[in-house]
């Protein structure tokens, strides 16, 4: 039942931002309690307006599609957070020349600043030691090696 829920969901979000190709789908969740999270995103970000506007549209379309026969749910639309990992080759671009911290399958953990995305993969520059010591090491990663990639915020 969650996966007919999440592709119409889908279906329904893709047809609502489709007059802004800046604009993409990255992730439907559907909870068992019926609330729906929608995260769009956008090459430059998206608004909290645009969010709003098309988080009413969608909800009225689910109201009158019927597929909660007594409103028997819940909407949330929102862009991903930082806490949210990076999902499609989209975002990994969006985010060239950011501070990233990759996991790999394994667990192990790499932070560095993020330099290059390809179709195979990206290039993350780390820095080692300080000083005169200071080593830069470019990691290139496939994605297949690559459980999850968060933004990191450097000060």
């Amino acid at each position: 039942m969650n996966n007919t829920i999440i592709e119409t969901v889908e279906g329904m979000v893709r047809k609502l931002i489709s007059a802004e190709p800046e604009l993409f789908l990255v992730e439907v969740r559907v909870k068992p309690t019926n609330n729906i999270k929608v995260f769009i995103d956008g090459d430059q970000g998206v608004s909290i307006e645009k969010l709003v506007q098309y988080n009413r549209k969608l909800y009225k379309e689910l109201e009158e599609g019927g597929m909660f026969p007594n409103g028997d749910f819940s909407l949330e639309l929102s862009s991903p957070g930082l806490d949210e990992p990076l999902k499609m080759n989209r975002q990994y671009h969006k985010n060239v020349g950011r501070y990233v911290e990759v996991t790999a399958p394994e667990g192990e953990k790499l932070d560095g600043r993020l330099l290059e995305v390809t179709e195979e993969g990206i290039v993350v520059e780390e820095v080692k030691g300080k000083g005169k010591k200071q080593e830069i090491i470019k990691h290139e990663i496939p994605f297949e090696k690559i459980k999850s990639t968060k933004i990191q915020i450097k000060f």
